[in-house]
């Protein structure tokens, strides 16, 4: 759990370091991949909802989803199929 919330909180103070600036295509493609990744290997290891669900995941989730609109706008095809939509959802 610890580990978890350690490598949310490093991505969000670091995503919060370039509040003012936009993700380049492909640290958006590698960040997303790494926060869904990281979410559900977590999840299958049976962290808590409460962990997973955390105030700093939730943070880091709405960045990178306002970031993949953003692109989805600006550059048509960018993402390549790569979304922060969950395939369970």
């Amino acid at each position: 759990q610890q580990w978890y919330s350690n490598s949310m909180k490093v991505i969000c103070m670091w995503l919060t370091d370039r509040l003012d600036l936009q993700l380049h295509i492909y640290q958006l493609k590698t960040l997303i991949k790494i926060v869904k990744k990281t979410y559900r290997d977590f999840r299958l290891q049976g962290v808590l909802e409460g962990t997973l669900n955390s105030k700093t995941y939730d943070t880091v989730h709405s960045r990178l989803t306002v970031e993949e609109a953003t692109v989805s706008v600006t550059d048509a095809g960018g993402l390549q199929g790569i979304t922060m939509k969950d395939s369970d959802e």
